[in-house]
C-alpha cells in the first residue's frame, strides 16, 4: 500500500501543497517542450516536402549554433555573424539538393534516410575540424537576448522565477511557427511544397521544379536549425552534445504525426511537460533519470496504439 501511494497519490500531494513549485516545474517544461516542437519542425518540413526522414536535423542545429559563435569568436560581428550563418545554410541547402537529392531521386526510403546519416556524419567530422569539439558560449547579449529573470509572488510567500531568456525562446519559437504555417498555407511556394509532399509525378507534371522546392525546404530546415540552436546554446552551451537533445524531436514527431505543424507543437509540449513533471515528482521514485527515457516511452506506447500520430494521416494500401 505504501508502494501504491508514493506512486498514485504522494505526487499530486506534492503539487497541490506546493502550487508556486508545480507552476515552475509547468512553466520549465513548456520552455523545453516550445523547443523541443521547433526542433521537430525542421524534420516536418522536409519529410513534407520529399519523404525523406532527415536524420541531420540534429547535427544542423550544432552546426548552426557553431557557425555563428565561431564567426564571431573571428572578430565578426554578432549581427554581421548572424548574417553570414544564414547564408552558410543556404550554402548547405543548395549542396544537399546538388548532391545528396539530386542524384538520389525515386531512390527507396531507407537510400535517402541513409543519405541523410551520411550526411550527418560528414557535418560532425566538418564542424569538429573548422571549430573543435570544446563547448563555446552562445553570444546571447550581443544578439541583443534579454538577461537575468523576473519573480512573481504566487500564493502566501511562493515565487515563480522566469528567466528572461526562456520567454525570448518561447515567443520566438511562436512566432516561428506562426510564419511556418503562413508559409505553407497562403504562398506560392507553400502550395507547390505541399504538392509536392502529396505527389512527385503530379508535381512535375504540372511544371513544379522538384530541385528548387527541396533546396528552399532545405536552406527552411537550416533557419529552423539556426533559431534552435541559438536558443538551446543560450539556455546551455554550443556543443555537439547539442544533437542527443535534438534527437528528443523523434517523439515529438511520433506523438505528432510526421507531415503536421500543428502535431509538431502539440507534440513538443506534451514530451516537455511531461517529463519535467516526470522527472521532479516520480523521479525520486526510480532514483531519478526519467527525464531521459520517458519521452520514448510514451512514444513506444503511440507507435502500438496510434503510429500515424495525433495529427498523422492513417495509410490505408489497398492489397
Amino acid at each position: 500500500m505504501d508502494i501504491l501511494y508514493s506512486i498514485l497519490v504522494d505526487p499530486f500531494m506534492q503539487m497541490v501543497e506546493l502550487p508556486d513549485f508545480f507552476l515552475q516545474v509547468l512553466w520549465e517544461g513548456f520552455v523545453a517542450g516550445v523547443l523541443y516542437a521547433l526542433i521537430a519542425l525542421g524534420f516536418v518540413l522536409i519529410y513534407k516536402a520529399s519523404g525523406v526522414f532527415n536524420f541531420a536535423q540534429g547535427i544542423m542545429v550544432v552546426f548552426a549554433g557553431l557557425t555563428l559563435v565561431g564567426l564571431h569568436e573571428k572578430g565578426v560581428p554578432a549581427y554581421l555573424a548572424l548574417i553570414l550563418t544564414i547564408g552558410v545554410m543556404g550554402l548547405l541547402a543548395l549542396a544537399v539538393e546538388r548532391f545528396v537529392m539530386r542524384p538520389l531521386v525515386n531512390q527507396p526510403d531507407i537510400i535517402l534516410l541513409m543519405s541523410t546519416i551520411g550526411l550527418t556524419y560528414f557535418l560532425i567530422g566538418f564542424g569538429e575540424f573548422i571549430f573543435g569539439g570544446e563547448p563555446k558560449q552562445m553570444i546571447t547579449s550581443e544578439l541583443g537576448l534579454p538577461t537575468g529573470s523576473t519573480a512573481f509572488e504566487i500564493g502566501d510567500g511562493g515565487l515563480l522565477i522566469l528567466q528572461h531568456i526562456d520567454i525570448a525562446a518561447a515567443v520566438i519559437a511562436l512566432i516561428m511557427v506562426g510564419v511556418l504555417a503562413v508559409f505553407f498555407n497562403k504562398t506560392r511556394i507553400g502550395r507547390a511544397l505541399r504538392a509536392v509532399a502529396d505527389d512527385h509525378q503530379a508535381a512535375l507534371s504540372v511544371g513544379i521544379s522538384l530541385n528548387q522546392i527541396w533546396a528552399i525546404v532545405w536552406f527552411a530546415a537550416g533557419i529552423v536549425a539556426l533559431t534552435t540552436g541559438i536558443m538551446w546554446g543560450a539556455r546551455s552551451d554550443v556543443s555537439f552534445a547539442l544533437e542527443i537533445i535534438a534527437f528528443k524531436a523523434l517523439p515529438v514527431l511520433i506523438l505528432g504525426g510526421f507531415t503536421s505543424i500543428p502535431g509538431a507543437i502539440v507534440g513538443g509540449l506534451i514530451i516537455g511537460i511531461g517529463e519535467k513533471i516526470g522527472e521532479i515528482y516520480w523521479g525520486p521514485l526510480v532514483g531519478g533519470g526519467i527525464e531521459s527515457w520517458l519521452a520514448y516511452m510514451i512514444a513506444l506506447i503511440f507507435l502500438l496504439f496510434r503510429p500515424q500520430g495525433l495529427f498523422g494521416e492513417r495509410i490505408i494500401e489497398r492489397v
